[in-house]
């Protein structure tokens, strides 16, 4: 784990090259590995901060962060991935755990709201997210929507 990179930009912040990256891992996880045919770059990537894992220029895990008002009236987490080689490290509680921070720090936001994939649900729960009663398929793949309030927020 020591020669893990852990990485946060904003879209301009980028370089070809990571964004080659991100995209490429992506599709990996979310169109190949999962069969799901769909758009990946939906427009919203220049209004997210990137976050991931590196580890000799290979990314390994990975997730975008919105602001409020972008996807959902609350921050949000998005495309949150770890390749499928590298899922023995555990990466995807310490990614989590980054996006949260970044979210508190970044955004100064205490409330997030999430699209979790049905199978993801019990591994959201470990951070405090809950179930909003909101399940729908979004591209034929069973999703509900989960909220979390940031400790000591009022709101």
């Amino acid at each position: 784990m020591k020669d893990i990179l852990w990485k946060v930009k904003k879209f301009d912040q980028l370089t070809l090259n990571e964004l080659y990256c991100i995209l490429k891992i992506r599709q990996e996880v979310f169109i190949v590995e999962q069969a799901c045919y769909y758009l990946d770059a939906d427009g919203c990537d220049d209004q997210a901060v990137h976050l991931w894992a590196e580890r000799n220029g290979e990314i390994l895990a990975y997730c975008r962060v919105f602001d409020e008002g972008v996807k959902y009236g609350e921050s949000s987490i998005g495309r949150v991935l770890t390749g499928q080689k590298f899922r023995n490290l555990k990466l995807g509680k310490v990614l989590m755990k980054f996006a949260l921070e970044v979210i508190e720090s970044r955004f100064k936001s205490k409330r997030v709201r999430i699209s979790a994939q049905d199978y993801l649900i019990k591994f959201y729960t470990e951070f405090g997210f809950s179930e909003t009663g909101k399940k729908y398929f979004e591209d034929d793949i069973p999703h509900t929507e989960m909220y979390r309030q940031i400790e000591g927020s009022a709101l």
